[in-house]
C-alpha cells in the first residue's frame, strides 16, 4: 500500500549524521560500525532504497536548526544567522538529491497530483516526493527570511522544537508565544503555510490556536493518554486539531509509546514495544474523531534514534507495510486503512492547496 510519512529528518541524517541515503540501510549500518558518537550509530532504519521497498512514495521532509541563548543548555547554534545557514545547507542537499533523480519537491496541488500519478505508473523510477517543512522556527531571523523560505518551497512550519524558542515554547518548557510568535503566525497565515503544532508546549499550543486561522496539522505526535508527558497531546488538544480538520501523524519513538522508557537502558523487546502500540495511538485518535479521517503516519524514524528506540518489529521503514494487516485485525476496513496510510494527509494537502 502507498504510504505518506508526515515526518522524516532526511537532511539532518545526511548533513549531521553524514549518511548517504542513496545507499541501503545495511550499507549505512556497516559504514558506522564501531562509531560511538551517538546511540543510534549502526542502527538506522531509513534510506531511499528502504523507502522504495516500503512504497513510501511521499513524505514531509524537514529542515532543522535550533538557535540557543547563552543560558540554554540544549545543543544548538549560537546565533539565528548560523541556524539559518544550516537550514540552507540542508536545502542544498535536498536540491542535490533532486538533481540526482532521487527526490522531487512538491509545493502545490498540480505537482501533488502529477507525482501520485507517475509514482503509481512507475514506482521504480519516479523520484520520492517530499514536502519541505521547518521543525522549529529559530532559524527564521526575520520575516524576510520566512518569505525567502517560502520561495524556496517551504510549505509547513513548527514554531518550536525542544525548550524555549524565539517564537514559542516547545517540549519540556513552559511559556507562551509572545509578540514575536504572533507576528510569525500572521506572516505564516498570509503565506498560507501549514502550521505544525507538534512540539508546542501546552500554553504555546492554546495561544497559537487562539491566533492562527490557517491550516494546522501535527506531523508527529502521540497521545498523552498512554504516555503522560508534555511531548504528547491531551485529548483536548487532539480534539482541537480534529475540529480544525487537522491530521495527526503517529510517531515511532519508543519513549512516546510506552511509559517509563529509560533511554540507553530500556529495550523495545524488554518493554513489549511493537507496531501494536502505534495502532493503539491511531485507534484512540479515531475514537475521539468518530471516524478515520484525522490520523496518519509521521514516524520520525531516524530522528535522533534508531532500532534501539523504535518498535521491535521495525527493522527498516519498509516494515510500515505491516500496519495494514494490524489495522484490519483491529476492525478497520479498507477505506479506513487507506485513509490512515496516506489519504488523510493527501486530502489535507489537496484542500489546503486548492
Amino acid at each position: 500500500m502507498f504510504i505518506f510519512d508526515a515526518h522524516l529528518d532526511l537532511s539532518m541524517n545526511a548533513m549531521e549524521w553524514n549518511r548517504d541515503l542513496r545507499e541501503s540501510v545495511a550499507d549505512i549500518r556497516a559504514s558506522e560500525e564501531g562509531m560511538t558518537d551517538t546511540p543510534d550509530r549502526g542502527k538506522n532504519t531509513v534510506s531511499f532504497p528502504a523507502m522504495r521497498q516500503g512504497n513510501v512514495g511521499l513524505c514531509v521532509a524537514t529542515q532543522i536548526a535550533r538557535y540557543v541563548h547563552k543560558d540554554n543548555p540544549l545543543p544548538g547554534w549560537k546565533s539565528p544567522e548560523q541556524a539559518w545557514a544550516q537550514t540552507q545547507g540542508q536545502l542544498a542537499w535536498y536540491k542535490a538529491m533532486e538533481a540526482d533523480g532521487h527526490l522531487r519537491q512538491i509545493t502545490n496541488a498540480k505537482q501533488l497530483k502529477e507525482h501520485l500519478k507517475t509514482w503509481e505508473a512507475d514506482q521504480d523510477h519516479t523520484p520520492i516526493g517530499y514536502i519541505l517543512s521547518l521543525e522549529g522556527a529559530d532559524s527564521i531571523v526575520g520575516m524576510d527570511h520566512l518569505h525567502k523560505a517560502h520561495e524556496q518551497g517551504l510549505r509547513a512550519l513548527g514554531p518550536a522544537h525542544y525548550g524555549p524558542g524565539t517564537y514559542a515554547h516547545g517540549t519540556n518548557s513552559k511559556g507562551g508565544i509572545g509578540v514575536k510568535g504572533k507576528a510569525l503566525l500572521r506572516e505564516m497565515e498570509g503565506l498560507h503555510l501549514i502550521l505544525d503544532a507538534t512540539h508546542l508546549c501546552d500554553q504555546s499550543f492554546w495561544e497559537t490556536m487562539a491566533v492562527y486561522g490557517g491550516p494546522v496539522w501535527a506531523s508527529h505526535n502521540n497521545c498523552r493518554k498512554f504516555v503522560d508527558h508534555n511531548r504528547q497531546f491531551s485529548d483536548e488538544q487532539l480534539q482541537e486539531l480534529i475540529a480544525r480538520q487537522g491530521v495527526i501523524g503517529v510517531a515511532l519513538d519508543a519513549w512516546m509509546m510506552v511509559p517509563h522508557w529509560q533511554r540507553g537502558r530500556s529495550t523495545p523487546k524488554g518493554m513489549g514495544l511493537t507496531l501494536d502500540k502505534m495502532v493503539q495511538n491511531i485507534d484512540h485518535i479515531c475514537q475521539l474523531a468518530g471516524n478515520s479521517r484525522h490520523v496518519g503516519i509521521g514516524t520520525d524514524l531516524d530522528g535522533g534514534f534508531g532500532k534501539e528506540q523504535c518498535p521491535a518489529d521495525v527493522d527498516t521503514i519498509a516494515d510500515l507495510q505491516k500496519l495494514p494487516s494490524k489495522l484490519k485485525q483491529r476492525g478497520y476496513n479498507s477505506e479506513d486503512i487507506c485513509n490512515i496510510m496516506h489519504q488523510n494527509f493527501i486530502s489535507f494537502l489537496e484542500r489546503t492547496w486548492q
